[in-house]
């Protein structure tokens, strides 16, 4: 630097052969993705121009390489996290040897709900000529009872978990705010996908084959999802009122023809039933939705949209979010408590059922 600052203080420096000799060094260390950027400054001749250019690829190399040891360290530290949690819960188990009860339920009620599921008819196909079964089939398979069904069993039951119920599982005490956000986000979906299953049915394939248009009603209605967890109906009454609005101008824009006055009352009218709990369509959504969060448990996020229950492909991005959350806070807790886990499905789990190296498995 000290021979660079002499050089330019007689004159003597060569900007344009410098810039070349940094570029080749530069295009030596940068990483791929930063090739384009430093071919173009090979044709750069303004030597102030170059030199910003120069700078500007640096920072971003600079950046690149703390992306890099962040990614290098990421598993070392979840390992340090996850072995961390466990040594503080035991610590707390050896103080409270009764603090496993409560998990112990949770899983004993899980492994119960398996049980008493209908088991699957006489005339259901061979699974051993089945190359790949479908993500509903696999979820919805019965035999034999496994560990993971049953820690899977337990993961969707809290979902559904009753607030006034102080018996939540110990091993999940620190999760429980997540929870209950991923089941705010649930009800959001149920509502959404009701919402555009509803208007689907009055608008036809002509409207909602525009991602466009879709996508101004899940913003009509992602708009008052906060209002609808305290105002279903008020809430309920506004998004319908809008969405018929969208329907006629998107149609009059179209040059189709509008929706009669009666098909605009039974749109409005359907959509305001769905603030009710027990409307059918908010039903079977729930419901679909909740066997997509089992497959994804099961197979996996990628797989399971693959094979989406009918009424969700419209919320397939906002889905396959939520099962990609639900799914990372399953396998950090199962990381973390796995070997109670273990202990514990050992004695509700009979040996015919689930062989000593599945159950270790967890």
């Amino acid at each position: 630097m000290d021979l660079l600052g002499r050089a330019a203080e007689r004159g003597d420096l060569h900007v344009p052969r410098l810039s070349k000799r940094v570029l080749d060094m530069v295009t030596l260390l940068c990483a791929p993705v930063r090739d384009e950027a430093v071919q173009k400054l090979e044709n750069v001749a303004d030597p102030a121009c170059l030199l910003r250019g120069i700078f500007h690829v640096l920072g971003l190399m600079k950046m690149d390489m703390v992306n890099y040891t962040i990614q290098s360290l990421q598993p070392h530290l979840q390992e340090h996290s996850i072995q961390h949690e466990r040594a503080k819960f035991q610590e707390l188990l050896n103080k409270q040897p009764s603090l496993l009860d409560h998990t112990t339920k949770w899983l004993t009620r899980a492994a119960a709900d398996l049980t008493m599921l209908p088991p699957a008819g006489p005339d259901a196909p061979d699974s051993s000529n089945v190359a790949c079964p479908s993500p509903n089939e696999a979820a919805d398979s019965l035999e034999p009872v496994s560990p993971a069904m049953v820690l899977s069993q337990g993961f969707l039951n809290l979902l559904l978990w009753d607030p006034e119920n102080e018996e939540f599982p110990e091993t999940l005490l620190r999760d429980r705010a997540r929870l209950q956000e991923l089941e705010s986000q649930r009800r959001q979906l149920t509502v959404l996908a009701a919402v555009l299953l509803v208007a689907s049915s009055f608008s036809g394939s002509v409207l909602f084959g525009s991602p466009q248009f879709v996508d101004k009603l899940k913003r009509i209605a992602k708009a008052h999802m906060e209002e609808f967890s305290s105002r279903p109906e008020e809430a309920m009454l506004t998004v319908s009122e809008q969405v018929s609005q969208e329907i006629h101008q998107s149609l009059k824009s179209m040059g189709l023809a509008a929706l009669s006055s009666d098909n605009t009352a039974s749109l409005i009218g359907q959509l305001r039933s769905i603030a009710k709990e027990e409307n059918c369509v908010r039903s079977v959504i729930d419901q679909r939705i909740h066997l997509f969060l089992k497959c994804c448990l099961v197979l996996g996020v990628q797989r399971s949209l693959l094979d989406l229950p009918g009424g969700l492909t419209l919320i397939e991005a906002e889905l396959a979010e939520l099962g990609q959350k639900f799914v990372n806070l399953k396998h950090h807790n199962q990381q973390v408590f796995g070997p109670y886990y273990t202990e514990i499905l050992k004695t509700l789990i009979p040996p015919s059922q689930a062989l000593e190296a599945e159950v270790t498995s967890l």
